[in-house]
């Protein structure tokens, strides 16, 4: 587990909200806490897209939405003349990616060892976080995974220039 402190929250929240940098990560969920609570759950609602839809968007099959199907939502309920007081946005790898990911990697695991390759986003008391974690789905004595996914969160964000330092 890697938790990084982004060191300019706006330019974060313009490349989060504004721009498609996180819209290849799935959204399991998303709180916001402003003037109301929000709650977004990403599970795709069975019925709400025709099946030509799912086909073309690319979500058939998928356990979330992308995050470029609810990234408009997000910034419509956080944008304004207040900063929310808090949220906090969970990410996950598609299952697509998350096979790429471990096939590139040297942990010998498969896509059936691990349940999630996650990413959680939480603003809290005026500080930004990035926190990075993967879900097994049993329990595992090896953590090269771990740190694999770590690096690859750390060159994520090198390479879009976000800066951050790690907590």
């Amino acid at each position: 587990m890697l938790v990084l402190q982004i060191t300019n929250v706006k330019e974060f929240m313009h490349k989060l909200l504004c721009t498609d940098t996180f819209d290849h990560f799935l959204l399991s969920e998303a709180t916001i806490k402003g003037k109301g609570s929000y709650v977004i759950d990403g599970h795709p609602v069975s019925g709400f897209y025709t099946q030509e839809e799912t086909e073309e968007l690319g979500i058939q099959g998928l356990p979330f939405l992308p995050f470029s199907l609810l990234r408009e939502n997000c910034f419509l309920l956080i944008r304004g003349s207040h900063t929310p007081d808090a949220f906090r946005f969970v990410f996950q790898l598609t299952p697509e990616n998350l096979a790429k990911t471990l096939l590139a990697g040297e942990s010998g695991l498969t896509p059936q060892d691990v349940s999630a390759a996650c990413l959680t986003i939480r603003f809290q008391d005026g500080m930004l976080t990035c926190t990075s974690g993967i879900s097994y789905r049993s329990f595992i004595t090896d953590h090269t995974f771990d740190r694999e996914w770590d690096a690859l969160m750390q060159r994520f964000f090198n390479s879009r220039s976000i800066p951050y330092l790690e907590i």
